[in-house]
């Protein structure tokens, strides 16, 4: 799913100015299409830390967690 902006990123590789722009629109593009920061990074080759950091930053609104409530269930 990753486009020509994002498969030329190598882990590692310093990220700013436009490059980091315009893959922050990308990644926001993708995560508010319902894709996880988990599969997001995997796509780009990048940390989890790094892609939350930057959808941050874009402004994104970050999902909560998922998955049950473990004090949800009271007897």
């Amino acid at each position: 799913m990753a486009d020509s902006s994002t498969a030329d990123l190598s882990k590692g590789k310093r990220i700013t100015g436009g490059d980091r722009t315009s893959l922050a629109d990308e990644l926001r593009k993708r995560y508010d299409g319902g894709e996880s920061i988990r599969s997001l990074a995997s796509s780009t080759n990048r940390s989890y830390g790094f892609v939350h950091r930057l959808l941050s930053e874009s402004g994104a609104t970050l999902r909560s967690r998922g998955g049950a409530n473990r004090n949800s269930r009271k007897s």
